[in-house]
């Protein structure tokens, strides 16, 4: 299957560089998975779509400031890095290795020291240890005080907003980067369709006799990375790590052996429920590991019969989720309705429902 397939043309002031004025005010597309009908409505009517039994899952991941600015020791010139993931921790948290994406790149070979501050008393000194593919590095953090880096990183760090929002990020990103349920501590990137959520939202979706659960998936930077091979099938997702209680499982369980449907907040959410599924014989099993499927046209789902998107890049592993889930012609003709219609797309952006 080639990528090119998955390709679209999106005028670039479509891309949203602001979230909405209020959260829970976005436009939403309906698509009928039977049918092929669309729908223009709004966020607020996610409700009306959704029956008795239903069950909606979330993603309760919380994005952490995971992009430090800093200058390379001791010649001054500015650094960039992304903490990508977690490889050790030591000292009780004030030395830690990440694997982390750098810039300038050919600069920074292993040895290279680096320090991230903030004019206040937190102060990171980092070092290169090891120089790997597509401008990975992995990098020793230290804090100067023996605090935890953890706490260095959220006090120094910046909102890791996606590169097409090009605008430094703010402090009010910190919470509209953010779901209403983000609760455990560990990506780099929002789970964008929670976004859209309000209490409000979710207490009317309660008052509807549907069931809310959540699980957690770390996004890694994995989710988002360019396809760079010409084959979809040649693809390769980073593994990343989930968690899912016995109630949500029970909870989701029930719903299928009702008959009734699971609707996935998100495409990270929909991945670690069929990845559970396929690893556990069709069932859900309560736990935590790691996933690395990557979901495109001809997988066949088990456990997910409804998906609440964002509209993701073209040719992007993201929007091969979603053909797979619906049909890649559907996929590329609701976003063309959608680009007619003035939809704000990417992180930041609309919403469209599958059902």
């Amino acid at each position: 299957m080639d990528v090119r397939e998955f390709a679209f043309t999106l005028p670039q002031e479509l891309i949203a560089q602001e979230p909405p004025a209020v959260r829970g005010s976005s436009r939403l597309l309906h698509l009928n998975r039977r049918t092929g009908a669309r729908t223009h409505t709004s966020i607020d009517q996610f409700t009306t779509f959704l029956d008795a039994g239903d069950v909606v899952v979330v993603n309760n991941t919380k994005v952490f400031p995971a992009r430090l600015l800093g200058r390379r020791d001791p010649s001054g010139g500015a650094v960039e890095c992304l903490l990508v993931s977690r490889v050790s921790t030591a000292h009780g948290g004030s030395d830690e290795v990440w694997e982390a994406l750098m810039h300038p790149g050919q600069k920074l070979a292993p040895g290279a020291r680096v320090l991230f501050e903030s004019g206040g008393s937190a102060v990171l000194e980092g070092e290169v240890l090891a120089r790997h593919f597509h401008g990975r590095r992995s990098i020793r953090l230290r804090t100067t005080n023996r605090d935890p880096v953890r706490d260095v990183v959220d006090a120094i760090g910046h909102v890791p907003l996606p590169p097409y929002i090009k605008r430094s990020d703010r402090e009010s990103d910190r919470d509209r980067y953010q779901t209403v349920f983000a609760r455990e501590r560990g990506s780099v990137a929002a789970p964008t369709a929670g976004l859209h959520f309000t209490p409000q939202i979710l207490e009317s979706i309660q008052a509807r006799g549907v069931q809310v659960v959540e699980l957690t998936l770390h996004v890694g930077y994995g989710t988002f990375q360019p396809v760079r091979v010409e084959r979809v099938e040649e693809h390769r997702l980073e593994a990343e790590h989930y968690e899912i209680s016995p109630s949500a499982v029970a909870a989701v369980e029930a719903a299928r052996s009702a008959g009734k449907r699971v609707v996935a907040v998100g495409t990270t959410t929909t991945r670690t429920l069929e990845a559970l599924s396929r690893a556990n014989g069709g069932r859900l099993v309560a736990g935590a590991g790691e996933t690395d499927l990557f979901i495109y046209p001809g997988f066949e789902f088990r456990v997910v019969t409804g998906l609440l998107t964002n509209f993701h890049l073209p040719a992007s592993s993201l929007i091969m989720l979603v053909a797979a889930f619906v049909g890649r012609d559907a996929v590329i003709e609701a976003y063309a309705d959608a680009i007619a219609c003035g939809y704000r797309f990417y992180s930041y952006g609309d919403a469209m429902l599958i059902t």
